[in-house]
């Protein structure tokens, strides 16, 4: 066997392996919660292209009646990276009532995971002589809170072919906010033994009021097929029948008023259930002075829509600088209705070393299922943050008040200082004889570059080469950027500027000049912070 031939076949069972690896079979299903007599749609998907013939379905025949089956084959590219799948929908009629489960199928050596359905007797009534068409209204509820979620399901019935031409007038509340629950949904149902094709809607109503809401009748209209005549072949096209139009009947909805138990000065929350949650970047949370974390705080509640979450309390702690990120709202369509959430994001900054408080976080909320008042809510936490040498920018927490015994210090350095009073004299002393010469050139970058790495950065409007300027700019000056900025209120705020852009999404935004002007204004009021500057001078702000 050649050298490539070896190759190809290693090559092979590599990409062979990495499919078997990566395939799967997925099953999944259109609704969960149904009524006896629907039918159900059952998805496999799979993207395993070695796999032939299709999924048993013999585990199914116990508990369901296997409908109908198709298969629909896709290839889809993004970026040229071609990926096949297969997906078999099965429709299947739950045999029972109950809680029913799809056991797991098989595909050669795949298998897919188990649903558990739940199938509620049918509450629609049986009548000996149903129309054709008809349409059903009805409530999960007849009687909710004021802002709390009523889901309105509107079922069309029809035992006859119906044309593409449906229509349904629109849903219009005036004291009541409509909320779709995704699009309409059709599947099967055996009524008094007939097959019926169903078209569902569904929708989440929010009363923004107390009192009766009156749901008006809605009207519903398509085109039926005529049969075809006797003695007719039966290749010939479908003929259009009669327009065929029903209502459905009207409904109240009692609308109660918020609670007394519940407090006056808090946001009302009337919710099914509801959950807060948080996370960190790093986690766990570790840090020291300067450095960014990201505090992440998501509300999820079963009733609301996103809309209708208040916004989380903000991280306000002393020695914590914060940097708030927009508010991610989201919903999400469940069997019973919206599950609306609220994702709060935030940079925060230590200022200083030591141990910080955070405090906890509560959301006060109603719960309409169990009908009382509750609270969730976070713990208080602890922050432990380690000083930063690079930045002396902080006084430790609980360091004040406690002051070392400095004298012998002082001693030692007047010693020094004195010594090389004296040594510095004699030089002088003996310089003065010598001829003149050049000052040295000085290693490093002097200050006047280290000003112009500044100015071009700030007028650039980059945020990361402008901090890395400061902090070279800053070592060379004779007090710290924080003791600038302690007295100096322009440069306090526009380095809180800079730190904003450099921890929030902001940054792209971020403008220069509120800087380069507040350290052009440090450099003028006092020549002592620039030691080069009584030689080389500031440079324009704004030359033209």
């Amino acid at each position: 066997m050649s050298r490539l031939s070896a190759l190809c076949i290693t090559a092979t069972l590599a990409m062979l392996a990495q499919w078997a690896q990566a395939a799967t079979l997925v099953a999944s299903v259109d609704r969960s919660r149904l009524n006896s007599g629907e039918t159900v749609e059952l998805t496999l998907e799979t993207n395993d292209v070695t796999q032939f013939g299709k999924p048993d379905l013999t585990p199914l025949e116990g508990s369901f009646e296997v409908r109908d089956t198709r298969q629909v084959n896709r290839l889809t590219s993004l970026d040229g990276d071609r990926q096949a799948t297969t997906r078999w929908i099965i429709t299947l009629l739950p045999r029972q009532t109950g809680s029913v489960t799809i056991a797991a199928l098989q595909l050669g050596e795949l298998r897919s995971q188990p649903i558990v359905l739940q199938i509620l007797h049918s509450d629609l009534p049986l009548r000996a002589n149903m129309a054709p068409v008809f349409i059903d209204a009805s409530l999960d509820s007849d009687n909710v809170y004021v802002q709390a979620q009523a889901v309105l399901t509107l079922r069309i019935y029809h035992s006859v072919p119906l044309y593409d031409d449906s229509s349904l007038t629109p849903l219009q509340l005036a004291d009541a906010r409509i909320e779709p629950l995704g699009g309409s949904r059709t599947f099967e149902k055996i009524i008094n033994g007939v097959r019926h094709g169903v078209i569902e809607m569904r929708y989440a109503l929010y009363p923004q009021r107390s009192g009766e809401l009156s749901i008006p009748a809605l009207a519903f209209t398509a085109t039926t097929v005529e049969p075809a005549a006797p003695g007719e072949s039966g290749s010939s096209s479908p003929r259009p029948g009669k327009l065929t139009r029903v209502t459905s009947a009207p409904m109240s909805l009692t609308v109660r008023g918020v609670p007394a138990a519940y407090p006056a000065d808090t946001p009302w929350l009337p919710a099914r259930s509801l959950s807060l949650s948080e996370s960190w970047n790093p986690d766990p949370p570790s840090s020291q002075v300067g450095d960014s974390l990201t505090r992440t705080l998501e509300v999820k509640a079963e009733g609301l829509s996103s809309a209708q979450l208040p916004a989380l309390p903000g991280t306000l702690v002393d020695g914590l600088r914060r940097y708030p990120d927009q508010p991610q709202l989201s919903n999400q369509t469940s069997d019973r209705g919206l599950i609306g959430s609220r994702q709060e994001r935030e940079a925060l900054v230590p200022a200083r070393s030591g141990t910080l408080q955070l405090p906890s976080v509560e959301v006060v909320w109603w719960n309409t299922h169990e009908d009382h008042l509750e609270r969730t809510g976070l713990p208080a936490r602890s922050l432990d943050v380690a000083g930063n040498a690079g930045l002396m920018v902080d006084t430790p927490v609980g360091a004040a008040g406690t002051e070392p015994d400095v004298a012998w210090p002082w001693k030692l350095v007047s010693v020094i200082l004195l010594f090389t009073t004296m040594i510095g004299f004699a030089l002088w002393w003996r310089a003065r004889g010598q001829p003149a010469v050049l000052r040295a050139a000085q290693t490093g970058p002097s200050p006047r570059t280290l000003l112009d790495d500044l100015k071009r950065a700030c007028q650039a409007n980059d945020p990361q080469a402008t901090r890395q300027a400061l902090d070279a700019w800053a070592r060379q000056q004779p007090e710290t950027l924080a003791d600038m900025a302690a007295r100096f209120v322009p440069l306090s705020d526009a380095l809180d500027g800079l730190n904003g852009a450099l921890y929030s999404e902001s940054g792209q935004y971020w403008q220069g000049e509120e800087l380069w002007r507040a350290i052009g204004s440090i450099l003028r009021s006092g020549p002592a912070l620039d030691p080069a500057a009584e030689n080389a001078g500031l440079p324009p702000l704004y030359p033209k």
